[in-house]
């Protein structure tokens, strides 16, 4: 299965200014019709899988532009209408998935990529549980609990995903055969083993030469693999430098090894699922 690429980054592309602490989140109020573009065009590209503009919401993160709870509660299953209303426009039979991005990602600070926030279990599990328990009643056809950075943020929500009874896949940004705060891969991946719910592990946001090993890892626990990293690019904090490294050829050794649902995070556009999609079906 082929799923969508980077949402916020293709936003960009097309002109929109996201230096916001709500990302694309802030287009969910200002310009709902842009992200159903987006969208709707990586249906077209042939993509069977939209997540949604849900990362970095959060219910501090809308109240600091003077949106309520109840209005921040619109937004989020809004974020989820959007998508699925694009699937329908494009004709397409894909899913909607529900993004849930971790705790660090909604200080926008940069925490998602170093983990270790200072929270217990307990407290990143009051943290999560309104926003995830929204987005599962939304209408999503699964939760994505993406670019998890740490397993102690993984058993909140993992625990959550299991009390809502809904599908979700879990999947941990990464730095070589670790996640970014430090932990071995082995046991990240250990925390959905057994859990019916979680139909789904992997990695994302993460440099394309960190997949092949993580799928190999991943495949131990017997459920589906996902991946879908960064266009190899880096964020230096003011522009996107170095070179592209995500290719279709990539995606479908992927495959080959083991992955059943790849895609592309951050600067992987419609184009690239085009042709992740071609080389995936070539090499079926």
């Amino acid at each position: 299965m082929i799923s969508d690429g980077g949402l916020a980054t293709e936003l960009e592309a097309h002109g929109h200014d996201l230096s916001d602490p709500l990302w694309s989140a802030r287009l969910l109020a200002d310009a709902p019709h842009e992200i159903a573009a987006v969208h709707a065009a990586y249906f077209r590209a042939g993509a069977a899988i939209a997540t949604t503009a849900s990362y970095q919401a959060s219910f501090e993160g809308f109240a600091a532009r003077g949106i309520d709870r109840r209005a921040a509660t619109a937004l989020l299953r809004r974020s989820v209408e959007l998508a699925g209303a694009a699937r329908d426009d494009a004709g397409a039979a894909g899913l909607v998935a529900a993004s849930v991005g971790p705790y660090g990602a909604a200080l926008a600070d940069g925490s998602e990529y170093r983990g270790r926030y200072g929270l217990s279990v307990a407290a990143l599990t009051r943290w999560h549980r309104p926003r995830l328990e929204i987005l599962a009643d939304a209408g999503a056809d699964v939760l994505a609990c993406e670019t998890v950075p740490d397993v102690d943020e993984a058993e909140a929500l993992v625990a959550l995903v299991r009390s809502a009874g809904v599908p979700a896949w879990l999947s941990y940004t990464i730095d070589g055969t670790r996640t970014r705060a430090g932990q071995p891969l082995a046991d990240a991946f250990a925390v959905a083993a057994g859990v019916p719910e979680i139909v789904a592990i992997g990695v994302n946001c993460c440099a394309p030469e960190d997949v092949a090993p993580a799928i190999e890892v991943a495949s131990a626990v017997g459920k589906p693999v996902i991946v879908y990293p960064n266009s190899g690019e880096r964020w230096d904090g003011r522009a996107w430098v170095g070179p592209r490294r995500f290719s279709a050829r990539l995606a479908a050794q992927w495959v080959a090894a083991g992955a059943r649902i790849v895609g592309g995070c951050c600067r992987v556009g419609p184009a690239d699922i085009t042709d992740v999609r071609r080389a995936c079906i070539q090499g079926e």
